[in-house]
């Protein structure tokens, strides 16, 4: 069959060639953004992230199986594709210890004030902080309980007295105490002091952050995004940040990427940026060829059938 590959999964040599082993003839485009060649769209199989932003998936007259790098969905035309009945598999899994490990280390900054430690290492200046919080038996709110979000679960539930879980079904996980649907989030939100979201951008979750669920918020809360920035309405956050209505901010994606350099959120003292870098880890490109790896073999021995 005829794969193709793009530069979004950094396959080696090695891992290409057990992939060719499989029964795949590998073509390879490096931008998804540019061009692609007749041939191309021949493929059976694509490897891919934002692929089909730039490409008409009618095109592909003969694709069959879709194996993305993301764990989101939204960068694909999933209904198309199920009407086609295309395999779609996403990356689920292969980020989730990095983007915990990232939200903790944000958490723990701002509640710590790690930043301005730094800053005053750096001017060679010895001032003690004397309203540094305790994150030790806080209470966690995590919007969409996922992989990601049971990762997140799993390193701060041994900071916290109870975890809380919103999503559309309930968490089998024995890490949360407390489960609310999302439906009924802004009842989660109330008594949390860092709320997490780890959950899907849909028409529904667009903008769900808004200015009427972020006024539930406690005055001294935290909220985390490392789910898509649409997620949260940005405007209204900068105004809930500036007047007091949530303590700070822990953002690693954002409604456009690059963030504006004029953006508000910059000069926040109690917000922490990072470029959509939270799920980088020297590990992932071993876990994503194995995942990868494992549902092409699946799939050409069910295609032998």
């Amino acid at each position: 069959m005829k794969l193709l590959m793009t530069g979004a999964f950094n396959c080696t040599a090695e891992q290409k060639l057990n992939i060719e082993k499989l029964g795949c003839e590998v073509m390879f485009q490096q931008m998804e953004n540019e061009p692609l060649s007749e041939e191309m769209y021949t493929a059976d199989i694509v490897i891919c992230n934002g692929l089909f932003l730039y490409n008409d998936l009618d095109k592909f007259k003969n694709l069959k199986f879709v194996q993305l790098t993301s764990a989101g969905l939204d960068r694909v035309p999933v209904e198309k594709m199920n009407e086609k009945g295309i395999v779609l598999h996403n990356a689920r899994g292969v980020y989730s210890t990095p983007m915990a490990e990232w939200v903790l280390t944000g958490v723990l900054t701002l509640y710590k004030n790690t930043n301005a430690f730094y800053s005053n290492q750096q001017n060679h200046k010895w001032i003690k902080d004397r309203n540094v919080k305790e994150l030790s038996g806080s209470t966690i709110c995590i919007v969409g309980c996922g992989s990601v979000g049971t990762e997140c679960a799993k390193l701060f539930k041994p900071f916290s007295n109870e975890m809380i879980a919103v999503d559309i079904v309930k968490p089998k996980s024995d890490l949360f105490d407390n489960y609310y649907t999302i439906n009924n989030v802004t009842e989660a939100v109330k008594n949390a002091d860092v709320v997490i979201l780890t959950l899907p951008l849909t028409d529904e979750t667009r903008n769900m952050f808004n200015k009427e669920l972020l006024s539930q918020f406690k005055n001294d809360a935290i909220l985390v995004n490392i789910s898509r920035g649409a997620v949260v309405n940005e405007v209204d956050l900068i105004d809930a940040l500036k007047n007091g209505k949530i303590d700070g901010a822990v953002l690693d994606v954002f409604n456009t990427e690059p963030l504006d350099e004029n953006s508000e959120l910059w000069e926040m003292e109690n917000v922490i940026i990072t470029p959509h870098n939270s799920f980088v880890s020297q590990k992932n490109n071993e876990r994503l060829f194995n995942l990868v790896y494992n549902n092409l073999n699946t799939y050409m021995k069910e295609a032998e059938k």
